[in-house]
This record gives structure tokens, sequence and C-alpha cells, in this order.
């Protein structure tokens, strides 16, 4: 029994020797490449709802890669900041046509008199505002 223990263990030893020093040409495990982002953001177009639930960053040893986070974020924060801008020249230009809109001559007061009224003469009954059929002092 001691004998066939002895043996066993020679010949693990000897195996575990071969595989670490001279296991071949090639290397027993393999270097893997380290997982990259590949930016699936677009880049010819903005950026959608559909695109930021796609986005899947790659783990690293102790969590998320940091660089790829940054990058991800940055460009998020770009198109947003892109968007405010936008949404800002677009309110102000409708702002200033408001202005301009309200600011010129008011379009609900008649400042001419209607073709078939003449200064002194009322209007037909049925081009009367309500209310106006009423002599003053009534």
């Amino acid at each position: 029994m001691f004998w066939f223990l002895l043996l066993a263990m020679v010949v693990v030893v000897a195996t575990v020797t071969l595989a670490v020093v001279g296991g071949g040409r090639s290397a027993v495990l393999q270097d893997v490449a380290p997982e990259q982002l590949t930016d699936p953001l677009p880049a010819s177009r903005p950026v959608g709802r559909a695109d930021v639930e796609a986005l899947r960053l790659p783990v690293g040893l102790r969590g998320y890669r940091m660089a790829d986070v940054d990058d991800a974020l940055g460009r998020l924060g770009a198109e947003l900041a892109e968007r405010d801008a936008r949404i800002a020249e677009l309110e102000s230009a409708l702002a200033g046509a408001q202005a301009t809109r309200t600011g010129g001559p008011d379009l609900l007061k008649e400042e001419t008199p209607r073709p078939w009224e003449s200064p002194g003469t009322a209007a037909p009954a049925d081009e009367r505002p309500a209310g106006d059929d009423e002599e003053p002092g009534r």
C-alpha cells in the first residue's frame, strides 16, 4: 500500500511539473483579450431611448470600467446639452414671434369701419354684438 501511494504521488508531481515547465509549444491557458466597449451609441444620428436601453458596459475586475462609463456618460451629456440648447433656441424664437404678433395692431379690435358702415351708422342687426339691442340709459 505504501508503494502504491508513493508511485501515485510521483506520477502527480511529474504531470504537474511537465504542465508548468514545458507543457508543449502552446501555453496552458491562453491570454484572453480584455473586454472593450465597442461604442454602440450612433455617431451619425442623435442618441435615442432605444440606444440607451441597448447600452451594455463591459465589466472589469471590480465592477464597470471607469473609462468606458465616463465615455458613455460624456456622450449622453453632450447630447442632452445639445438638445437643451436647441429647445432654448426654439423657445426664444417662439417667444419672439408671439411678442411680434401681439405687439402689432390688435387683430380683434377694428380700427377701420366695415364697407357697409359709415361713421355714425349702426351695423346691420345680424352683425351687431350681443347686448347692443337696447338703447343707452335703459
